[in-house]
């Protein structure tokens, strides 16, 4: 058997056969470098650029590279529709034929988070803060409750409306439990205009429930009369229902029909016209 090997190994036959394959597989390689390739890639008219867009910069990279081309990032910018370092935009576009070796700019999501502007929810409910702040980008946290006359109404607020942040930031919320025990003085609003007295006892922690109106000729109309509870302090939250005054326009019926208007008393001093 080992004869045989080395009778095969100094044969010229066998020398002559090794050649060959070697030169058919040289042959190979030169058709596909020069014949084959070329023609799959027109390297002789150019190359047809491939579209990377939706490609992760890796893939766009591994792509442009068999295609024979480079690349590079000319520009960064954020863009919720992709994920980071994906591309968002070529130049030159898809499918155009360019020189081998020719340079790609690409556009890329960048990898930073959006920044958004945390909105107020102090004094909005619960339901609608979360509402609110989901519709911004962000994420709600922890929920402590506090004693307060407000049920589920937004005391405080973690971070400051107004403020820029990453989207996706979290906030914690303090909320009222609705068993606040706090006593507040109620402010003298007797005689106080009523869009004034509603500021007054918003002002003060208070409600405004019921407003009664009720005609006077003493006082000008929308002008606090009185209000209940009657009360120097009560607590926080407490609804007082108002009384105002409203215009004195009474009229009566004469006996001959004629409707007389006793809103107006007419001064004995003044002049009257007579015909």
């Amino acid at each position: 058997m080992i004869e045989k090997i080395r009778d095969l190994l100094t044969s010229k036959k066998f020398y002559a056969s090794v050649s060959t394959l070697i030169a058919a597989g040289a042959l190979l390689i030169l058709l596909l470098d020069y014949v084959l390739m070329p023609a799959y890639t027109n390297y002789d008219e150019g190359v047809t650029v491939p579209d990377v867009t939706k490609l992760s910069l890796n893939e766009a990279d591994s792509l442009l590279t068999t295609y024979g081309l480079r690349f590079e990032v000319s520009e960064r910018r954020s863009n919720s529709a992709y994920p980071a370092d994906y591309v968002i935009d070529q130049t030159p576009s898809a499918s155009e034929i360019v020189k081998p070796n020719r340079k790609i700019y690409l556009t890329v999501n960048t990898v930073s988070t959006p920044k958004v502007e945390v909105p107020k929810v102090v004094n909005l409910s619960l339901r609608n803060a979360k509402i609110q702040l989901q519709n911004y980008g962000l994420e709600v946290g922890t929920v402590s409750y506090e004693s307060s006359r407000f049920k589920n109404s937004v005391l405080r607020q973690s971070i400051p409306a107004g403020k820029t942040v990453n989207k996706g930031t979290v906030v914690n919320l303090a909320v009222s439990d609705g068993l606040g025990e706090k006593m507040v003085a109620v402010p003298n609003i007797i005689g106080a205009r009523l869009a004034e007295a509603q500021q007054m006892l918003r002002t003060a922690g208070l409600r405004v429930g019921e407003i009664r109106f009720q005609p006077n000729r003493q006082y000008p109309p929308n002008t606090i009369l009185d209000f209940t509870p009657k009360q120097e302090k009560v607590i926080e939250g407490e609804t007082l229902k108002l009384i105002v005054s409203e215009r004195f326009d009474v009229r009566e019926e004469s006996e001959s029909g004629a409707v007389l208007d006793t809103s107006f008393v007419a001064d004995p001093d003044s002049s009257q016209i007579q015909n």
